[in-house]
C-alpha cells in the first residue's frame, strides 16, 4: 500500500512537472530570444542560454518604436481603464445584489446577454460614435466603450450577494445613507473580489490590440500591443527586437498578478459559496 502511495505520488508530481514546462517553456524562449540576434532565435537546434546581444536589442527596438512612449500611453489607458471600471462596475454590483426593483432582473440578464455580442460586431458604430464627437487618436476613445463590463458587474453582484443584508439594514437604521454603506461597509469587504476583477481588467486592457489599432492613427499615441505590430514587416522581422518587446509587456501584467494574487482565489470564489 506504502509503495503505490509512493509511485502515484511520483506519478503526479511528474505530470506537474510536465505541465510547469509546457507553460513556461515559451516564456524562457522568449526570454532568451530576447537576449540572442535575430537569425538566433529560429536556430535548430534551438538556443536555450541566454545570450549577450540584450543591449543590442534594445538599441535596435527603441530605434524602431518609441517603446517608452508606447509603455506610458499602455499604462495611463489601463490605470485609469481599471480605477473608473471597478468604481461604476463595483456600484452596478452593488445595485443588482442589494436593491430590488420592477425590471432588475431582466436588466441584468441583458447584461450577461451582452457578453455573447462578438466584440468586432460593435466597431463600426463605435467608430461613427467617436468621430462624430472628434475622439478619433483620444485615450478616451479606448477607455470609454468596455468601461462598464459585463463579467466584472457580474462577478461582483455575485459576491456582494455574500454581504448580510441584516449588515446593511442596521446601517440604514442608524441613518447611513447610500453612499457611505457603499463606499464604508460595502467595498471594504469586497477587496479579494475586486483585485481579482482589477487584475482581469487589467490585462484585458493591457492586451487590447483591434481597437486601439482602428481608433489610434498617430504613432506617437500608439499602445504597446499596437507598437509592436510594427516590428513584423512585409519583407523582414528582427525576432530579438520582437522577443524583447514581448518581454517587456509581459512584465506588468506579471507584477499586478504577483501583488494581487493573494485576493485572486478567493475574489473568484467569492460568489460561489452562498450562507
Amino acid at each position: 500500500m506504502a509503495k503505490q502511495k509512493r509511485i502515484q505520488k511520483i506519478l503526479m508530481h511528474l505530470f506537474l512537472l510536465i505541465g510547469v514546462v509546457i507553460s513556461i517553456g515559451p516564456f524562457y524562449w522568449m526570454v532568451v530570444g530576447a537576449t540572442n540576434p535575430s537569425g538566433d532565435v529560429l536556430a535548430f537546434p534551438p538556443k536555450l542560454i541566454p545570450g549577450d546581444y540584450l543591449l543590442e536589442n534594445l538599441r535596435n527596438l527603441s530605434n524602431s518604436i518609441d517603446i517608452m512612449k508606447a509603455v506610458t500611453n499602455s499604462s495611463i489607458i489601463a490605470i485609469v481603464f481599471v480605477v473608473v471600471s471597478l468604481l461604476i462596475c463595483s456600484a452596478a454590483g452593488y445595485a443588482f445584489a442589494k436593491f430590488t426593483f420592477k425590471g432588475s432582473n431582466l436588466i441584468f440578464a441583458s447584461f450577461l446577454l451582452a457578453m455573447m455580442i462578438p466584440y468586432q460586431a460593435t466597431i463600426i458604430p463605435l467608430f461613427q460614435i467617436f468621430g462624430a464627437i472628434d475622439w478619433i487618436n483620444t485615450y478616451q476613445a479606448i477607455i470609454l466603450p468596455q468601461i462598464c463590463y459585463p463579467f466584472a458587474i457580474f462577478l461582483i453582484r455575485q459576491n456582494m450577494q455574500g454581504i448580510p443584508d441584516s449588515l446593511i439594514e442596521a446601517a440604514r437604521i442608524d441613518g447611513a445613507g447610500e453612499f457611505f454603506i457603499f463606499f464604508k461597509i460595502a467595498l471594504p469587504t469586497m477587496k479579494p473580489a475586486l483585485a481579482a476583477v482589477g487584475i482581469f481588467l487589467f490585462t484585458h486592457q493591457w492586451n487590447n490590440f483591434m481597437w486601439p489599432l482602428i481608433v489610434m492613427t498617430t504613432q506617437e499615441n500608439y499602445t504597446l500591443p499596437v507598437a509592436l505590430s510594427t516590428l513584423a514587416g512585409l519583407n523582414s522581422i528582427d525576432y530579438g527586437q520582437l522577443m524583447l518587446g514581448t518581454a517587456i509587456s509581459v512584465i506588468p501584467v506579471m507584477a499586478v498578478f504577483l501583488i494581487l494574487q493573494k485576493h485572486f482565489i478567493s475574489g473568484i470564489l467569492g460568489g460561489s459559496i452562498k450562507e
